[in-house]
């Protein structure tokens, strides 16, 4: 763990300062005596005390998470550093060193109880009673048997890609505030097709109490029913599920390529790709909405391995909704995009960007809007911004 503080400049009486200094000296003479010292953050209210925006996160890999916890912690996670938490005045680091499962963080919740779980790039982490635990024991016994509860957290499988020994097939972990619990998703697994049926997307929680699941070739929608799943062979239909991919979209595989799901507040999901741009799910009926919007290049339907020019968007890896209902995609190639139901606007380093890749974009509860970047850097929005001649975006961690 590693802890950057401010510095602080006060005149302390002199007998307050030998207080100060007994105090310092027998508090280090307990930590050298502690062999395994106790990883701790402080715990603020950010609705009551706005956080100090000038201190900076040390990540340079990118920022793949961003949570605000129910003690006004702001959590980061990072794409290769580990995670780290900021208590409104100094950052704490932690990393596999410290007990987490992997250096790549990829999402970050926080369950009923108040503890902070961690999806990593291999496995699942949690922070409770001031410390990093990677949990190990799972229950493989409900593989087949999806159920859902009120508070439930999703979490991708152990492995950065594929399945393990013990998941035998593709899957996600749900964890019910006791265990986590194994579902497989309701597809034919084939040798070959570990990348094409890992989570790639953190998942969503929709306004009907549909799960959605976002895989790389695939989007699966459960609708939190109890349901004994075997496969999804020819002519059975899993009505407890609705499966967006290749087939159902009438590509050919290997086509879709998903990095991002979203639903909006009027109930649209939209999905992002990495090569086809984004789709958009209204409950019936799947669009490119990138391609109606004249958004592609001559190579849309491929995957994301080419760079885009200017002006697309087709390579979108964060979606999100700011307060005005306008939807937001972050876009690998090209930046940011916003919608507000009839026009695109696309902003890029001209407008503040330190990079042109998003990796998340995040509803602060202090009603700002936030991008956690490629860079290692994190983003506002500033709306007002135009108006006054100056840049959209600004650095604010």
């Amino acid at each position: 763990m590693i802890s950057l503080k401010l510095s602080q400049s006060k005149t302390i009486p002199y007998l307050t300062s030998l207080i100060l200094l007994f105090s310092s000296c027998f508090t280090q003479s307990q930590s050298t005596n502690d062999t395994q010292p106790e990883k701790e953050i402080s715990q603020i209210s950010i609705t009551k005390n706005q956080p100090d925006t000038t201190i900076r996160l040390k990540f340079s890999s990118g920022i793949r998470a961003i949570m605000e916890d129910s003690k006004g912690n702001i959590w980061f996670g990072s794409h290769q550093e580990g995670v780290a938490v900021f208590d409104g005045i100094k950052f704490t680091y932690f990393s596999l060193e410290d007990g987490l499962s992997a250096n790549q963080v990829r999402s970050i919740y926080e369950d009923s109880n108040g503890i902070i779980w961690f999806e990593c790039s291999t496995g699942i982490s949690s922070y409770t009673e001031k410390k990093i635990i990677t949990h190990k024991e799972k229950n493989f016994n409900s593989i087949n048997n999806w159920q859902s509860g009120k508070n439930d957290i999703w979490f991708k499988g152990d492995e950065s890609f594929g399945y393990n020994g013990k998941e035998i097939k593709p899957g996600v972990y749900r964890y019910d505030g006791k265990q986590l619990n194994y579902h497989a998703f309701p597809i034919i697994s084939k040798k070959g097709d570990e990348f094409f049926n890992s989570v790639s997307t953190p998942f969503v929680k929709g306004k009907n109490g549909v799960f959605w699941f976002g895989t790389y070739g695939a989007v699966f929608g459960y609708d939190g029913t109890s349901e004994s799943v075997l496969l999804q062979l020819p002519g059975i239909d899993h009505q407890n599920f609705t499966i967006i991919d290749d087939q159902s979209l009438g590509y050919d595989q290997g086509f879709l390529h998903v990095r991002s799901i979203f639903e909006d507040s009027k109930g649209n999901l939209w999905i992002g790709n990495n090569g086809i741009g984004v789709l958009l799910y209204d409950g019936k009926t799947t669009i490119n909405f990138s391609e109606k919007k004249g958004l592609t290049s001559g190579r849309v339907l491929q995957t994301g391995g080419f760079h885009s020019p200017p002006g697309t968007l087709e390579h979108v890896f964060s979606i999100g909704e700011d307060h005005s209902g306008n939807i937001w995609f972050g876009d690998r190639d090209t930046g940011a995009w916003k919608y507000d139901g009839e026009y695109l606007k696309n902003y890029s380093r001209k407008d503040g960007l330190t990079c042109i890749h998003i990796w998340q974009i995040y509803n602060a509860k202090n009603g700002e809007l936030w991008f956690a970047m490629d860079d290692g850097k994190v983003l506002k929005f500033n709306p007002t911004a135009e108006k006054n001649g100056v840049k959209s975006f600004e650095r604010i961690f």
